[in-house]
């Protein structure tokens, strides 16, 4: 059986024709690392799972899993001092190590990082075989066989396109589509980001992280101003980004900053991320002007009136009419052209993508919230810079992927305290 990828992932292998769009995720696991246990459990379960012997037509655009035995490799990292450090530098590492364009190879990269009376469970995966629920529930269940628990049973491997999806909203679908005219013309109005070098697709990445009792103040916060906890991040990530986008505030008619929301469709058409692996993702933008002095609660407000526009109308699916206009355009441009068509047309300064890991943890079965958890998402043409949001065990864990090419480090460093700090300040009014 052969499985067809649905638009977003067809995007997906056109943005790492560019360069590489990886993913990683990785948790902390209770007890001394047994290497050679941890590798049997990673061979076991993606056995188990039907996750072996991978196979892209990238050409034709489908995909096989072969089943078999696995060949998933397990990399031991050794902690320099500092293993949260560490295992930064390798998520990092792994962002930018391509895998191959087409035809079978292993698209899952494992890697471990002792920490004393614990070690940190990684995973690199290929972004286009997944979304990060999927691969979420693929560590908890991996940590899980480590610790001697029952297999759970194997997820369907061949999930259906968008076509069901849009034919079933259709509806919805056409109503939007005005959308997509609104959405031309707000990118007019949007600042563009700099690139040195958008050919150079390097990523770095900065990690932070907010405690849990700080982080449910924030969400308290939310609850009371009427906005969601991924509104409140978008604005955050507008108020600091503000800042690196100034120029704007001389340019006569680009004088907004837009940052971009990942979303996640399964419950759209999918079932849950136990029984469907796969990846099952849209995206919207919003844009600010961002004037000097405005106060967090008025910019989350007017996030929130947006965003709720979009969810109502699920406009969302409007970017995949987008996705496929690109992909009509992509194959007339020059590799130059490509790495440049979306700063241009879709200006977009970062992103957020969230990931309840301890509702994921719920749908695993674990009786206990998710443990400590970090993730770095691809930043790819689209957007310079992405904030993986995750919840895990109560707190809010920040995974900042930029595009050195587009940021100095320095400058993430910044976006990311900047964030931290307005969090405490707005956790403790």
């Amino acid at each position: 059986m052969s499985g067809r990828l649905n638009l977003f992932q067809g995007t997906m292998l056109r943005w790492r024709e560019l360069h590489p769009y990886n993913s990683a995720h990785a948790i902390r696991v209770a007890g001394a690392l047994d290497a050679a246990r941890l590798a049997a459990a990673i061979a076991g379960h993606l056995s188990a799972s039907g996750l072996t012997g991978y196979e892209l037509d990238a050409a034709r655009r489908r995909y096989r899993w072969r089943g078999g035995p696995a060949h998933a490799p397990l990399a031991v990292v050794p902690a320099d001092g500092d293993a949260g450090a560490t295992l930064a530098g390798e998520i990092e590492r792994q962002l930018n190590v391509p895998f191959p364009a087409t035809g079978r190879y292993e698209p899952l990269r494992f890697f471990a990082v002792a920490d004393g009376a614990s070690f940190h469970l990684g995973i690199a995966y290929d972004h286009v075989i997944a979304g990060g629920d999927s691969v979420a529930v693929l560590l908890h269940d991996v940590a899980a066989r480590y610790a001697g628990g029952a297999a759970p049973p194997p997820p369907s491997l061949y999930p259906a396109t968008y076509t069901r999806l849009l034919a079933r909203l259709a509806g919805r679908f056409v109503r939007g589509l005005p959308q997509i005219i609104a959405i031309g013309a707000n990118c007019k109005r949007s600042f563009r980001p700099r690139y040195a070098d958008s050919q150079d697709g390097t990523n770095g990445f900065v990690h932070a992280r907010v405690d849990p009792e700080t982080f449910a103040a924030l969400r308290r916060v939310g609850a009371g101003w009427g906005v969601t906890t991924n509104d409140l991040l978008l604005a955050l990530l507008l108020d600091a980004l503000s800042p690196l986008a100034a120029d704007r505030r001389a340019e006569p008619r680009r004088q907004e900053v837009a940052v971009a929301s990942i979303v996640n469709v399964r419950r759209d058409y999918q079932p849950d991320a136990r029984a469907v692996f796969g990846q099952f993702l849209s995206s919207f933008r919003v844009a600010h002007p961002v004037p000097e002095g405005i106060c967090i609660a008025a910019l989350a407000r007017d996030v929130h009136a947006e965003t709720e526009r979009i969810k109502r109308g699920k406009l969302y699916l409007q970017s995949l009419v987008v996705i496929f206009g690109g992909a009509a355009a992509w194959r007339f441009q020059s590799p130059a052209q490509r790495s440049r068509l979306h700063a241009k047309s879709y200006p977009v300064w970062g992103g957020v993508t969230p990931l309840d890991a301890d509702a994921l943890w719920r749908t695993a079965g674990a009786s206990t919230p998710a443990p400590e958890y970090m993730r770095g998402v691809a930043t790819g043409p689209l957007a310079p810079l992405v904030v993986a949001a995750t919840t895990a065990g109560g707190a809010l864990s920040l995974g900042f992927t930029f595009r050195t090419t587009a940021f100095a480090r320095a400058m993430v460093d910044e976006v990311a305290a900047t964030m931290v700090r307005r969090i405490h300040e707005l956790a403790t009014a």
